[in-house]
């Protein structure tokens, strides 16, 4: 039986093409923008505004007209509210906290997460901040190692807050306290649960039966989690070199994909009666820690690790390879009306079709230099690209 896959959305309109969290208002990668355009000049698409915003891998948040992002400058963390039209600083909110660069560039890779007239965000080393999305000003704050009995894992904390109705919900990764759902007005703990330590990825709540779940990919194993209390429903091991588990799973009904690099691969499990069985698992897609993207029975995602790897297209349901595109690198991905845009790990910009046939380009164009891991967002028209060297640019996508 395939069960329906719904989210709750937090406080506070949502605009039709706002982005105000990572992977999008569904948490899926995908937007429901449609008609904008994929003809452009030679040079690319038109570039509305660029600036530096610090080091990290960070992506954007887009809700009511304003920008959301973090990066590092300094040995200093900074959130940016921006105006997403024209870049120019809403606001900014600093604190101390290290670069940590370690096998890359270092600083922040959690994106921002709006809800309502909130934003929550957080540092590499557990620093949680609630704050006011209009002025920046702190409502509360928490330090998950300090305050909450975190255990932080050798690339720190990358986990996207995730707001599920009261309650904003984070991978901590301490004993008795592996995950948390917290007040999300005053950051008090509703529940803690499980001993597994953390591994990279956001979590994502969906609907199981009559339970409402969340589905953590822990260090060594993905994870089911009753909403309400805490409790474990079903656990399946997943092994990663270096514990690098840091794609969200994907959901679909009572099915979960993972995937993770190193060689890993990835797999499809089930949930039956409280079991997670396994479907699949091949290694057609090793998502070093960006996420695929599900639509119309097919999985679209970047294979392989830093510096080399191939944009691949599998059926959800067998893991049958369909086809394979190599040159993205280490890229990423998202989708809008049936398009995949994607952002390589050299900052080539290419809109493919989302079509399991062949690989079919519709566009392309370079837009950034350096090493991009960040996912780009569509919003409102605007296309927002990022690299790890914190050069952020919108790109005119209107079509007008």
């Amino acid at each position: 039986m395939v069960l329906a896959f719904t989210l709750t959305l937090g406080a506070g309109a949502i605009g039709a093409g706002d982005w105000p969290r990572y992977r999008g208002a569904q948490n899926d990668g995908i937007s429901t923008e449609k008609g904008w355009s994929v003809t452009w000049s030679a040079e690319g698409p038109k570039e509305l505004w660029k600036l530096s915003v610090g080091t990290g891998a960070s992506s954007v948040s887009v809700s009511q007209g304003r920008l959301f992002t973090m990066g590092n400058e300094g040995d200093q963390d900074i959130v940016h509210c921006l105006d997403a039209a024209t870049g120019k600083q809403l606001w900014r909110h600093t604190y101390p906290c290290p670069l940590d660069r370690r096998q890359f560039e270092g600083g922040p890779g959690a994106t921002p997460t709006v809800d309502g007239n909130l934003v929550y965000t957080l540092s590499h080393q557990g620093h949680l901040f609630c704050l006011d999305a209009a002025t920046g000003k702190v409502v509360w704050q928490k330090n998950l190692l300090k305050d909450l009995g975190g255990k932080r894992s050798m690339w720190g904390y990358a986990c996207s807050p995730l707001v599920e109705g009261n309650m904003l919900l984070v991978d901590n990764g301490g004993r008795g306290a592996s995950t948390l759902a917290l007040n999300k007005l005053n950051g008090s703990v509703i529940w803690k649960s499980g001993d597994d330590y953390a591994g990279y990825a956001s979590p994502v709540v969906f609907n199981l039966g009559n339970a409402r779940c969340v589905v953590v990919f822990k260090a060594g194993a993905v994870v089911g989690l009753n909403v309400a209390n805490g409790q474990e429903l079903w656990k399946h091991p997943w092994k990663t070199s270096y514990d690098v588990n840091a794609a969200t799973p994907i959901v679909s009904g009572d099915q979960v994909f993972v995937t993770s690099g190193y060689g890993s691969g990835c797999g499809l499990v089930r949930i039956v009666t409280g079991r997670a069985i396994q479907q699949w698992r091949n290694k057609a897609i090793r998502a070093h820690f960006n996420t695929p993207v599900f639509w119309n029975g097919h999985l679209y995602g970047v294979d392989g690790n830093a510096g080399s790897g191939s944009l691949v297209c599998l059926d959800f349901k067998t893991g049958a390879e369909k086809w394979r595109q190599d040159g993205v690198g280490c890229g990423s991905l998202m989708l809008a009306d049936e398009k995949l845009i994607v952002l390589t790990e050299n900052g080539e910009l290419i809109i493919c079709k989302a079509q399991p046939t062949r690989f079919e380009s519709l566009a392309r164009a370079q837009v950034l230099d350096g090493r991009c891991w960040v996912v780009p967002v569509l919003a409102n028209g605007k296309l927002y690209c990022r690299n790890n060297q914190g050069s952020l640019v919108c790109l005119d996508l209107s079509g007008k």
